[in-house]
């Protein structure tokens, strides 16, 4: 058993170049940090109740990320870009704070089931995307980009139907989709970096929302089974 999981992890080792495995590591730095700062504004929004005011934390995240993709890295301009990720991951925290709450109040378990299930996902999905064959998931672009339409169109059509029937479709169809995100955008951005593309604050935030959308929708799901179950 030993020799085989060290025959994987060196030839995962040599799959990937020093340049590439260095990027990585820093853009899972980055994504380590948006999460915990996620959580810090979760967590205020929690303590001071400011769901009142999440549409203008919405606002005020979208408009950090827009200044941050627009605000090219030069190398000198770091701790500014840095800033800015981590302004757009406490909006996103505080944007959350009102599902945590409600999760809370069928069931405190939910967020911790939540929680440990989105990196478990996250995790082998990553593995699966870093250990295949070089491009094998970047195929997905389109597929993936034309389910996210379809998607985006459900929910905008269910606030004139409500549709249960469609949220659970949204809901579910919503997290694959998430997961193969995770798959598209690591591989992406190994090749990003392999064509001279070394921005790892913003490709960070690829895969931070990807995390941070198949924990909204874990969250959906547990809290409905338990619903049901009491």
């Amino acid at each position: 058993m030993a020799t085989t999981f060290d025959s994987f992890f060196r030839d995962f080792n040599n799959m990937l170049e020093p340049r590439v495995k260095q990027h990585l590591t820093n853009v899972y730095a980055c994504l380590a940090l948006s999460t915990i700062v996620a959580g810090i504004g979760a967590y205020t929004d929690l303590i001071f109740s400011l769901s009142s005011a999440n549409i203008i934390a919405a606002i005020i995240g979208v408009g950090l990320l827009i200044t941050l993709t627009s605000t090219p890295d030069n190398g000198k301009n770091r701790h500014l870009r840095m800033g800015l990720l981590l302004g757009f991951s406490f909006c996103s925290g505080l944007g959350l704070g009102s599902l945590i709450d409600f999760a809370i109040s069928i069931n405190p378990s939910i967020i911790v089931t939540a929680l440990i299930a989105t990196a478990a996902i996250f995790t082998c999905f990553s593995i699966a995307s870093l250990t295949a064959k070089r491009g094998r998931w970047l195929y997905l672009g389109g597929t993936l980009l034309t389910f996210l339409t379809i998607l985006i169109g459900l929910s905008f059509l269910n606030i004139f139907l409500g549709s249960q029937l469609l949220f659970q479709a949204y809901l579910y169809l919503g997290l694959a989709l998430m997961c193969g995100f995770v798959l598209y955008d690591t591989q992406l951005i190994i090749e990003k970096c392999r064509h001279g593309d070394r921005d790892f604050i913003l490709h960070s935030v690829d895969l931070f929302v990807d995390l941070l959308g198949i924990f909204r929708r874990l969250v959906i799901i547990l809290a409905q089974k338990v619903r049901v179950m009491t």
